[in-house]
């Protein structure tokens, strides 16, 4: 049984700690909000402007004023901040964000990323990531491992226009759990509920380093 979007959420929320401060892309990553663990003092960033995300507001308490760089509502802490652009990119440059979290099309056993243009089709450009990728002190990207037609998308070389060049750390994906080597090569590390070892074999395009005895994650 693969994980759906909220589980891969679930399972990178595991990798907060204390204290961080953490960009959440568009897309997957903004469900990270919802399972910061209890207690966990991790502190939110929005390049729009905002240092204190929430988890996403009940529709009654929706404002629509109140947006993250996806132009999703979302809610504040105590103590939040608001500020400009031009400060919140100064924070992301300044090597300020302990870890970023993006979702993506391929990522390359490299650790290249493509997340932000498909050939063909129109786009208002790379925004925020250009940076991300360029200055966070770790990127955990947030996938799903196969597209429609069941093609991998954990790939020997990236075929769409690269966001960043050997900036990806980690990749959680519906089906598991893998690091990306400096050496190059995917490491599994923890196998989705339900998923077998020749699962991720079949999904895999670019090389994969399976250890003796991966775990299932818990979730």
């Amino acid at each position: 049984m693969a994980l759906d979007k909220d589980g891969i959420a679930r399972r990178i929320a595991q990798e907060l700690r204390d204290g961080y401060y953490v960009n959440l892309g568009i897309g997957i990553p903004t469900l990270v909000a919802n399972y910061i663990p209890e207690g966990m003092n991790v502190v939110l960033q929005s390049e729009n402007g905002l240092l204190g995300i929430g988890p996403f507001p009940e529709e009654k308490d929706v404002d629509a004023d109140l947006i993250n760089a996806g132009k999703q509502t979302v809610s504040m802490l105590a103590g939040s901040a608001l500020f400009s652009s031009a400060e919140s990119f100064a924070m992301i440059r300044g090597n300020h964000v302990d870890l970023t979290i993006l979702g993506a099309m391929e990522v390359s056993e490299n650790g290249d990323i493509a997340n932000w243009k498909i050939p063909g089709k129109m786009v208002k450009g790379m925004g925020g990531a250009m940076d991300l990728v360029a200055a966070a002190k770790n990127i955990i990207v947030a996938m799903m491992q196969v597209d429609k037609y069941g093609n991998s998308k954990l790939l020997k070389n990236c075929s769409l226009p690269l966001t960043g060049i050997g900036c990806v750390k980690k990749i959680v994906t519906e089906l598991g759990a893998y690091e990306v080597l400096a050496e190059g090569g995917f490491q599994l590390l923890e196998l989705a509920p339900g998923v077998s070892v020749e699962d991720i074999r079949t999904a895999t395009e670019g090389k994969l380093i399976i250890p003796d005895n991966v775990q299932e994650m818990k979730l």
